[in-house]
Protein backbone atom coordinates (compact mmCIF):
# COMPACT_ATOMS: atom_id res chain seq x y z
CA UNK A 1 0.00 0.00 0.00
CA UNK A 2 1.42 3.40 -1.00
CA UNK A 3 -0.49 5.42 1.56
CA UNK A 4 0.00 5.37 5.32
CA UNK A 5 -2.89 4.33 7.56
CA UNK A 6 -3.52 6.62 10.53
CA UNK A 7 -5.89 6.30 13.50
CA UNK A 8 -7.25 9.23 15.53
CA UNK A 9 -9.61 8.12 18.29
CA UNK A 10 -11.49 5.49 16.20
CA UNK A 11 -11.26 7.44 12.94
CA UNK A 12 -9.13 5.79 10.24
CA UNK A 13 -7.60 7.94 7.51
CA UNK A 14 -4.81 7.81 4.95
CA UNK A 15 -1.87 10.08 4.09
CA UNK A 16 0.88 10.22 1.46
CA UNK A 17 4.39 9.87 2.88
CA UNK A 18 5.83 12.39 0.42
CA UNK A 19 3.34 15.05 1.50
CA UNK A 20 3.93 14.39 5.20
CA UNK A 21 7.69 14.51 4.76
CA UNK A 22 7.46 17.96 3.20
CA UNK A 23 6.40 19.42 6.55
CA UNK A 24 4.28 21.95 4.65
CA UNK A 25 0.78 20.49 4.84
CA UNK A 26 -1.73 18.56 6.84
CA UNK A 27 -3.76 16.31 4.60
CA UNK A 28 -5.72 13.09 4.41
CA UNK A 29 -8.19 10.94 2.57
CA UNK A 30 -10.89 9.74 4.93
CA UNK A 31 -12.33 6.27 5.35
CA UNK A 32 -15.85 5.29 6.40
CA UNK A 33 -14.50 4.12 9.78
CA UNK A 34 -14.73 5.96 13.08
CA UNK A 35 -17.65 8.39 12.86
CA UNK A 36 -21.16 8.72 14.23
CA UNK A 37 -23.40 8.10 11.20
CA UNK A 38 -25.99 5.32 11.41
CA UNK A 39 -26.42 2.46 8.89
CA UNK A 40 -26.37 2.41 5.90
CA UNK A 41 -24.06 5.43 6.17
CA UNK A 42 -21.99 4.01 9.00
CA UNK A 43 -20.02 5.62 10.22
CA UNK A 44 -17.77 8.47 8.98
CA UNK A 45 -20.09 9.88 6.32
CA UNK A 46 -19.12 13.40 5.20
CA UNK A 47 -21.94 13.97 2.69
CA UNK A 48 -22.52 17.61 3.61
CA UNK A 49 -25.46 17.85 1.18
CA UNK A 50 -27.48 15.32 3.19
CA UNK A 51 -29.92 17.25 5.39
CA UNK A 52 -31.80 14.40 7.10
CA UNK A 53 -28.96 13.51 9.49
CA UNK A 54 -27.14 16.83 9.65
CA UNK A 55 -26.07 16.40 13.30
CA UNK A 56 -24.15 13.20 12.49
CA UNK A 57 -22.37 14.92 9.60
CA UNK A 58 -21.41 17.87 11.78
CA UNK A 59 -20.09 15.52 14.44
CA UNK A 60 -18.02 13.69 11.84
CA UNK A 61 -16.55 16.96 10.57
CA UNK A 62 -15.59 17.85 14.12
CA UNK A 63 -13.73 14.52 14.42
CA UNK A 64 -11.96 15.23 11.12
CA UNK A 65 -10.99 18.74 12.25
CA UNK A 66 -9.54 17.42 15.51
CA UNK A 67 -7.59 14.73 13.66
CA UNK A 68 -5.97 17.44 11.52
CA UNK A 69 -5.56 19.80 14.49
CA UNK A 70 -7.65 22.54 12.89
CA UNK A 71 -11.10 24.15 13.21
CA UNK A 72 -14.32 23.72 11.23
CA UNK A 73 -14.17 27.40 10.30
CA UNK A 74 -11.02 26.73 8.26
CA UNK A 75 -12.67 24.23 5.87
CA UNK A 76 -13.77 25.31 2.39
CA UNK A 77 -15.67 23.20 -0.12
CA UNK A 78 -17.37 23.69 -3.47
CA UNK A 79 -20.36 22.44 -5.44
CA UNK A 80 -18.84 19.54 -7.42
CA UNK A 81 -20.61 18.76 -10.70
CA UNK A 82 -17.94 16.99 -12.82
CA UNK A 83 -16.76 20.15 -14.59
CA UNK A 84 -13.24 21.56 -15.00
CA UNK A 85 -13.52 24.95 -13.28
CA UNK A 86 -10.82 25.82 -10.69
CA UNK A 87 -11.25 28.26 -7.77
CA UNK A 88 -8.44 30.11 -5.99
CA UNK A 89 -9.54 29.96 -2.34
CA UNK A 90 -8.90 33.07 -0.25
CA UNK A 91 -9.28 33.89 3.43
CA UNK A 92 -12.79 35.22 2.77
CA UNK A 93 -13.85 31.78 1.49
CA UNK A 94 -13.14 29.94 4.76
CA UNK A 95 -16.17 28.09 6.10
CA UNK A 96 -18.02 28.07 2.78
CA UNK A 97 -19.91 24.86 2.14
CA UNK A 98 -19.33 23.72 5.73
CA UNK A 99 -20.58 26.31 8.21
CA UNK A 100 -22.69 28.26 5.70
CA UNK A 101 -23.74 27.96 2.04
CA UNK A 102 -21.02 28.27 -0.56
CA UNK A 103 -21.03 30.57 -3.59
CA UNK A 104 -18.19 28.50 -5.05
CA UNK A 105 -20.47 26.86 -7.61
CA UNK A 106 -19.83 24.39 -10.44
CA UNK A 107 -16.23 24.02 -9.26
CA UNK A 108 -14.31 20.72 -9.09
CA UNK A 109 -10.82 22.05 -8.38
CA UNK A 110 -9.59 24.16 -5.46
CA UNK A 111 -6.21 25.84 -5.03
CA UNK A 112 -4.63 28.16 -2.47
CA UNK A 113 -1.29 29.52 -1.33
CA UNK A 114 -2.62 30.75 2.00
CA UNK A 115 -1.97 28.93 5.25
CA UNK A 116 -4.66 27.37 7.44
CA UNK A 117 -7.27 27.07 4.70
CA UNK A 118 -8.38 23.43 4.59
CA UNK A 119 -9.49 22.59 1.05
CA UNK A 120 -11.98 19.72 0.94
CA UNK A 121 -13.51 17.67 -1.90
CA UNK A 122 -15.87 14.67 -1.68
CA UNK A 123 -15.83 11.14 -3.11
CA UNK A 124 -17.62 7.82 -3.47
CA UNK A 125 -15.51 6.31 -6.32
CA UNK A 126 -14.17 9.34 -8.25
CA UNK A 127 -10.44 10.08 -8.19
CA UNK A 128 -9.01 12.57 -5.66
CA UNK A 129 -5.97 14.43 -7.01
CA UNK A 130 -3.66 16.08 -4.46
CA UNK A 131 -1.11 18.66 -5.71
CA UNK A 132 1.65 20.21 -3.59
CA UNK A 133 4.13 22.79 -4.83
CA UNK A 134 6.79 22.75 -2.08
CA UNK A 135 8.79 25.57 -3.69
CA UNK A 136 6.09 28.22 -4.11
CA UNK A 137 4.20 26.71 -1.14
CA UNK A 138 0.84 26.21 -2.83
CA UNK A 139 -1.67 23.36 -2.96
CA UNK A 140 -4.49 22.05 -5.12
CA UNK A 141 -7.24 19.44 -4.86
CA UNK A 142 -9.20 18.13 -7.83
CA UNK A 143 -12.28 15.91 -8.03
CA UNK A 144 -11.78 13.69 -11.10
CA UNK A 145 -14.51 11.33 -12.16
CA UNK A 146 -14.22 9.93 -15.65
CA UNK A 147 -15.71 13.14 -17.05
CA UNK A 148 -13.28 15.31 -15.11
CA UNK A 149 -10.40 13.06 -16.09
CA UNK A 150 -11.27 13.33 -19.79
CA UNK A 151 -11.56 17.12 -19.39
CA UNK A 152 -8.11 17.19 -17.76
CA UNK A 153 -9.24 18.59 -14.41
CA UNK A 154 -5.91 17.64 -12.79
CA UNK A 155 -3.65 19.42 -15.28
CA UNK A 156 -6.07 22.36 -15.45
CA UNK A 157 -5.69 22.68 -11.68
CA UNK A 158 -1.93 22.61 -12.16
CA UNK A 159 -2.20 25.21 -14.94
CA UNK A 160 -4.22 27.46 -12.62
CA UNK A 161 -1.47 27.11 -10.01
CA UNK A 162 1.06 28.15 -12.68
CA UNK A 163 -1.01 31.25 -13.47
CA UNK A 164 -1.75 32.23 -9.87
CA UNK A 165 1.40 31.15 -8.03
CA UNK A 166 4.08 30.68 -10.72
CA UNK A 167 4.15 26.96 -9.96
CA UNK A 168 6.64 24.81 -11.91
CA UNK A 169 5.17 21.31 -12.50
CA UNK A 170 8.66 19.80 -12.15
CA UNK A 171 8.66 20.86 -8.50
CA UNK A 172 5.26 19.38 -7.66
CA UNK A 173 4.26 16.33 -5.68
CA UNK A 174 1.11 14.52 -6.83
CA UNK A 175 -1.07 12.10 -4.87
CA UNK A 176 -3.72 10.01 -6.62
CA UNK A 177 -5.96 8.87 -3.81
CA UNK A 178 -8.31 5.93 -3.16
CA UNK A 179 -10.94 5.59 -5.89
CA UNK A 180 -12.45 2.99 -8.18
CA UNK A 181 -9.73 0.94 -9.84
CA UNK A 182 -9.46 -0.60 -13.29
CA UNK A 183 -10.48 -3.86 -11.63
CA UNK A 184 -14.00 -2.53 -11.01
CA UNK A 185 -14.61 0.46 -13.28
CA UNK A 186 -16.67 -1.12 -16.04
CA UNK A 187 -18.09 1.23 -18.67
CA UNK A 188 -19.89 1.11 -21.98
CA UNK A 189 -18.85 2.26 -25.44
CA UNK A 190 -20.16 5.79 -24.79
CA UNK A 191 -17.50 6.41 -22.15
CA UNK A 192 -14.79 4.70 -24.19
CA UNK A 193 -15.68 6.89 -27.18
CA UNK A 194 -15.12 10.01 -25.04
CA UNK A 195 -11.68 8.72 -24.02
CA UNK A 196 -10.82 7.62 -27.58
CA UNK A 197 -11.70 11.07 -28.93
CA UNK A 198 -9.38 12.78 -26.42
CA UNK A 199 -6.38 10.43 -26.11
CA UNK A 200 -4.48 8.86 -29.02
CA UNK A 201 -3.20 6.06 -26.76
CA UNK A 202 -6.66 5.33 -25.36
CA UNK A 203 -6.17 1.55 -25.57
CA UNK A 204 -3.56 1.82 -22.80
CA UNK A 205 -6.32 2.78 -20.38
CA UNK A 206 -9.35 0.89 -21.77
CA UNK A 207 -9.29 -2.91 -21.62
CA UNK A 208 -12.05 -4.74 -23.45
CA UNK A 209 -14.03 -7.25 -21.36
CA UNK A 210 -16.83 -8.08 -23.77
CA UNK A 211 -18.30 -6.81 -27.03
CA UNK A 212 -19.57 -3.58 -25.47
CA UNK A 213 -17.92 -3.42 -22.02
CA UNK A 214 -14.50 -2.08 -21.03
CA UNK A 215 -12.57 -1.58 -17.80
CA UNK A 216 -10.94 1.85 -17.54
CA UNK A 217 -7.77 2.78 -15.63
CA UNK A 218 -8.39 6.33 -14.36
CA UNK A 219 -5.34 6.22 -12.08
CA UNK A 220 -2.77 5.98 -14.87
CA UNK A 221 -4.80 8.18 -17.20
CA UNK A 222 -4.45 10.98 -14.64
CA UNK A 223 -0.83 10.11 -13.89
CA UNK A 224 0.18 10.28 -17.54
CA UNK A 225 -1.56 13.63 -17.99
CA UNK A 226 0.47 15.05 -15.10
CA UNK A 227 3.68 13.66 -16.57
CA UNK A 228 2.79 15.20 -19.93
CA UNK A 229 2.54 18.54 -18.15
CA UNK A 230 6.05 18.27 -16.72
CA UNK A 231 5.55 16.48 -13.39
CA UNK A 232 8.33 13.98 -12.66
CA UNK A 233 7.19 10.37 -12.49
CA UNK A 234 9.02 9.82 -9.20
CA UNK A 235 6.94 12.64 -7.67
CA UNK A 236 3.63 10.89 -8.35
CA UNK A 237 2.12 8.43 -5.87
CA UNK A 238 -0.93 6.28 -6.66
CA UNK A 239 -2.73 4.91 -3.61
CA UNK A 240 -3.69 1.66 -5.40
CA UNK A 241 -6.75 1.31 -3.13
CA UNK A 242 -10.01 0.56 -4.95
CA UNK A 243 -13.05 2.02 -3.19
CA UNK A 244 -15.40 -0.58 -4.67
CA UNK A 245 -13.24 -3.53 -3.63
CA UNK A 246 -12.60 -2.29 -0.09
CA UNK A 247 -16.15 -2.08 1.23
CA UNK A 248 -15.07 -2.27 4.85
CA UNK A 249 -13.02 0.93 4.41
CA UNK A 250 -14.81 3.02 1.78
CA UNK A 251 -18.18 4.07 0.46
CA UNK A 252 -18.75 3.28 -3.22
CA UNK A 253 -21.54 4.49 -5.46
CA UNK A 254 -20.80 1.72 -7.96
CA UNK A 255 -21.07 -0.94 -5.26
CA UNK A 256 -23.82 0.45 -3.04
CA UNK A 257 -25.87 2.61 -5.39
CA UNK A 258 -27.94 5.47 -4.00
CA UNK A 259 -27.92 6.40 -1.22
CA UNK A 260 -24.36 5.99 -0.05
CA UNK A 261 -21.96 8.06 2.06
CA UNK A 262 -19.01 10.21 1.05
CA UNK A 263 -15.33 10.27 1.89
CA UNK A 264 -13.26 13.45 1.70
CA UNK A 265 -9.87 14.59 0.48
CA UNK A 266 -8.49 17.38 2.68
CA UNK A 267 -5.32 19.46 2.46
CA UNK A 268 -4.13 22.57 4.31
CA UNK A 269 -0.89 24.53 4.25
CA UNK A 270 0.63 25.01 7.71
Amino acid sequence: MSMKTNIYENFEFFTFDSFEQSGLVKHCFTSRIGGTSKPPFDSMDLNIREKSYRNDIKSNFEILARALDTKLKNFTSSDQIHKDIIWNVKEKDKGKGILFPSDIEEVDGLITNQKYIALITYYADCVPLFILDPVKKAIGLSHAGWRGTVKGIGIKTLDKMKDEFDTDPADCLIGIGPSIGECCFEVGLDVVDEIRNKFDNWEKYCKIKSEDKYHVDLWNLNKDQFMGSGVKEENITISEMCTKCLGEKFYSYRRDGHPTGRMAAVMMLI
